[in-house]
């Protein structure tokens, strides 16, 4: 495993902002790689996000970015109606990337949203686990597909940006509920049924596609996730703090004093 390095700022207006920056000029240098076409970023939700979602707009860095070059993607997704005001997609439209496809500074091709649920409110009530499973199994499977068609048979991303919740999941693999502890390198995407956090039905990418990124890293703030960030520094891979999970290439904890203050 990769070893861990950890950097703590003040508040968590700065960790945003220095989570933003970071990513502008990680974009930046990768575009200008010898031979390189393109950048692979996959972005995250919640509070934490959408302070870096604003904290990247505000950024004088953000227009020395070729966004024509980069594509964008999900470590997960709330398996909602696409128009659900709870898809991480679209809050991250709204925050943050639609302004750029509106201005033609990134081509809506580049934007690599996970499937939405399609079903109506009829069938989904209707649907037994079973239905269900199969339904998010199919819609991992696309997003797998997507993944392999883009990116090829060992599909990395270049950056792979995840925020922690309170109970220290990252993505969407949560304690002891079994996602986190899928080791098939063949098994990139994983549907969720009975999220412990609503909405119940969730897609996520898995630990081994997530290891595979030239870059990883977790971002977290406030005093009420200390709890957390100290199970996942405690212990590499424990299923109970799933967040301990995390691995790339490079493997960066970005959190605040708050954060911090257990460790």
């Amino acid at each position: 495993m990769t070893e861990r390095k950890t950097i703590v700022y003040p508040n968590p207006q700065v960790l945003a902002e220095a989570v933003a920056a970071r990513t502008l000029l990680t974009i930046i240098d990768l575009l200008a790689e010898p031979g390189r076409t393109r950048v692979d970023i996959a972005v995250t939700g919640g509070t934490d996000g959408n302070r870096v979602f604003a904290a990247t707009n505000a950024s004088p860095l953000n227009d020395a970015v070729d966004w024509s070059r980069v594509h964008v993607w999900w470590g997960d997704e709330r398996f909602v109606a696409a128009d659900d005001d709870d898809r991480n997609a679209k809050q991250a439209r709204e925050a943050w990337y639609g302004a750029l496809v509106e201005d033609g500074r990134m081509p809506a091709g580049n934007v690599h949203a996970m499937p939405a649920d399609t079903r109506s409110a009829t069938e989904i009530a209707a649907a037994s686990p079973k239905q269900t499973d199969a339904v998010l199994a199919e819609a991992a499977a696309e997003y797998q597909r997507e993944l392999t068609a883009q990116l090829g048979e060992n599909p990395a991303l270049d950056i792979a940006m995840f925020g922690m919740g309170p109970d220290a999941h990252f993505a969407s693999l949560f304690p002891d509920h079994g996602e986190s502890e899928i080791a098939d390198p063949h098994v990139l995407v994983a549907g969720v049924r009975d999220s412990p956090k609503p909405p119940p039905l969730r897609l996520t990418l898995t630990v081994p596609m997530i290891a595979r990124s030239r870059h990883t890293w977790v971002f977290t703030s406030e005093e009420r996730k200390a709890d957390a960030v100290a199970m996942a520094f405690a212990k590499r891979d424990n299923p109970h703090a799933p967040s301990s999970y995390a691995d790339g290439e490079e493997l960066l904890w970005l959190i605040d004093k708050g954060a911090a203050s257990k460790l």
